[in-house]
């Protein structure tokens, strides 16, 4: 499975954002919704590669459309 890079959460968002995604609420993470499927994204300086890799699986993204809307 490719890497999907260390990302700080401003990034996450901004991906989650052109993928569809909203801003459904803020507290000690971001959650984001689009339908029925909430992502919630911590509130990190670096979110690392891993835990962006189930980040993008959850939003139903492969690493290389993730990757693509970087």
């Amino acid at each position: 499975m490719p890497n999907i890079p260390d990302l700080g959460q401003r990034d996450a968002v901004r991906v989650l954002k052109k993928a569809g995604f909203a801003i459904d609420r803020q507290g000690k993470h971001i959650i984001m919704r689009k339908g029925n499927v909430i992502i919630p994204i911590p509130r990190h300086n670096t979110i690392k590669g891993f835990t962006m890799g189930k980040i993008a699986k959850d939003a139903g993204l492969t690493p290389e459309q993730f990757r693509e809307l970087l």
